[in-house]
């Protein structure tokens, strides 16, 4: 279904008659509609606790307070078919339904048949759930977890089961749709970074013109490069041996000098907004004895989950950064600043990242390392064009997936307004179709 035929169906009907619900996220309600606390529906039941040695190869799912967790091989589901499991601890108020019997653990609460009454369809419950934010309950007491208290006395919209069943069929029928919808856009970003980096591969590796001479470049995922470029290890393209920041946790203030690590690198940029804090004046004036940034810098994260990424400095603001990160200051008489960034963002580069990293509790690269990794050079005129080029393509389909982004928040956006409508009376709802059984 694409969104134009999705925008054609929203022009649901309403009830004829509302009353106010005397709820303030409720608002207005059907007339002929109830409103009732949550522990007059239904209640929660506390998960249970699960050995590891029950953990392994098995057929029944194991639920966490985020969802599926794994499988259980050992003991019997604790919950009937179908459920809700609610976060308890952890992600607390998160809410997941599932067709099957399952076991919840003990960092969750669930409801099944055995803890509603014949009135109440599961899967109505499942979406009025999803809409009460019960992860503020931690928020607001400031006790880490969900209160069963909390979530019991929790005001909900209440109708007849023949029409619980009809909005929850509904509710199916049309987030089907929409989640179709968002996999393909999110499966059409996946495709776009994928052209992304073969782009920049192709071309940091064999150039612009396809009828350049070829030469084997002696390394196995490397293949042939243009016959007059050259090989080297990217420390012999460099002005100074690649350095890091300081080594010792500085102490970090309100204002000051800005003070980044690896979460700031990120989608090619510095993201100054994911700045560890401030340092002062002088921690950063001793810091910059051992490494001052400077424009035209480049950055590789060089120890924990994003490990690889890389960034240029893009601007003469003083900052300082941490250990984290390796600088690679090229030397212009051989390589420029956009050139080198994109052989680091090329496919056989990560590929020699991943080949040398080490594992401890993080995976890490060692600078020595990073120096003696090979990178192709061309002449400085090509390295400018390669640049340029790419910096134009790149930015194309940087703006094709800004834009999916965008229409993928607006689905679901679409899709919460379309559960809330349903669910709060805010569409009638009774002729689109047939309630099915619970």
């Amino acid at each position: 279904m694409s969104e134009v035929e999705i925008k054609q169906e929203r022009g649901w009907k309403r009830y004829p008659a509302y009353k106010d619900s005397g709820v303030e996220w409720l608002g207005k309600i059907p007339e002929h509609w109830e409103v009732k606390r949550l522990k007059y529906i239904s209640r929660l039941t506390y998960g249970d606790s699960l050995s590891g040695d029950t953990k392994g190869l098995g057929d029944i799912p194991v639920y966490g307070s985020n969802g599926l967790v794994g499988i259980q091989r050992a003991l019997a589901p604790n919950t009937f078919a179908p459920c809700i499991i609610i976060g308890r601890k952890g992600s607390c108020g998160k809410i997941t339904y599932s067709e099957s019997c399952v076991f919840a653990i003990d960092t969750t609460y669930f409801i099944d048949a055995r803890t509603v009454n014949s009135s109440i369809c599961l899967k109505w419950l499942f979406y009025v759930l999803s809409l009460l934010e019960l992860d503020k309950s931690s928020q607001d007491t400031g006790v880490p977890g969900l209160s069963r208290e909390f979530a019991h006395n929790q005001l909900l919209p209440w109708t007849g089961l023949i029409q619980q069943q009809a909005i929850a069929q509904f509710l199916d029928r049309e987030t089907v749709k929409i989640d179709t919808l968002i996999a393909k856009k999110e499966r059409l970003i996946e495709l776009l970074k994928e052209k992304r980096t073969a782009l920049i591969s192709h071309a940091v590796t064999k150039g612009l013109n396809p009828d350049a001479p070829m030469k084997d470049s002696g390394i196995e995922w490397l293949g042939e490069i243009p016959e007059h470029w050259e090989i080297m290890p990217i420390k012999f393209a460099l002005a100074i041996p690649i350095t890091d920041g300081p080594h010792e946790t500085p102490e970090l203030h309100d204002e000051g000098i800005p003070f980044i690590s690896a979460e700031s690198i990120k989608n090619d940029r510095i993201d100054f907004d994911k700045k560890r804090g401030f340092i002062s004046p002088e921690e950063h004036k001793r810091f910059s004895r051992k490494y001052k940034p400077q424009y035209g810098d480049v950055y590789m994260v060089k120890s924990g989950a994003t490990t690889g990424n890389v960034a240029r400095v893009e601007t003469e603001e003083e900052f300082n950064i941490w250990s984290p990160l390796a600088v690679l200051r090229p030397d212009t008489h051989i390589t420029t600043t956009n050139f080198l960034f994109y052989a680091m963002k090329s496919k056989p580069f990560f590929y020699s990242v991943e080949l040398s990293w080490s594992f401890g509790t993080q995976q890490n690269i060692g600078m020595g390392v990073i120096s003696n990794i090979r990178i192709v050079i061309p002449p400085l005129t090509e390295q400018q064009a390669i640049a340029q080029f790419l910096d134009r393509e790149t930015a194309k389909i940087d703006t094709l997936v800004t834009k999916t982004r965008i229409s993928i928040d607006k689905l679901k956006e679409y899709r919460t307004s379309l559960i809330s409508a349903a669910v709060t009376g805010k569409i009638d709802i009774r002729e689109n179709l047939t309630p099915s059984p619970n």
